[in-house]
């Protein structure tokens, strides 16, 4: 079984890379619909649809493309490559939704993003091409 050093991952939106990056996250759910009926002795349940969501943390870069094309409301393809940008890697990829941006400073240290995201249709796993 393979293991992936997270060092090593990049995100990208459209073509371009995510500068900076120091953290993400995808979390992928799926409806269920109950179809239990009189005289069943335990709740039944089908599968149902499908959705993705998540979150990129990153150090602010006024200058990244990627990280620019990330405003609230905006539509944008992103791929999360876990093992790096190379034929063959392993990621996952969808279109979302950009819902949230915050981002924070203190006086020691350097300015930051969250950004968050909703998927829009299928997250799809695959590799690199």
């Amino acid at each position: 079984m393979a293991t992936f050093s997270g060092s090593g991952g990049t995100v990208l939106v459209g073509s371009n890379a995510i500068g900076e990056i120091k953290t993400y996250t995808i979390d992928e759910t799926m409806d269920t619909l109950e179809d239990t009926s009189m005289g069943d002795t335990s709740r039944t349940y089908k599968a149902s649809l499908k959705t993705f969501s998540g979150s990129c943390d990153v150090m602010f870069d006024d200058t990244d493309t990627a990280q620019q094309a990330m405003t609230v409301g905006s539509e944008v393809t992103m791929s999360f490559q876990m093992e790096g940008n190379t034929t063959g890697d392993h990621k996952l990829s969808g279109t979302v939704l950009i819902t949230g941006r915050s981002i924070s400073a203190s006086f020691d240290g350097l300015v930051e993003a969250s950004l968050s995201f909703q998927g829009t249709g299928a997250l799809t796993e695959g590799t690199v091409a």
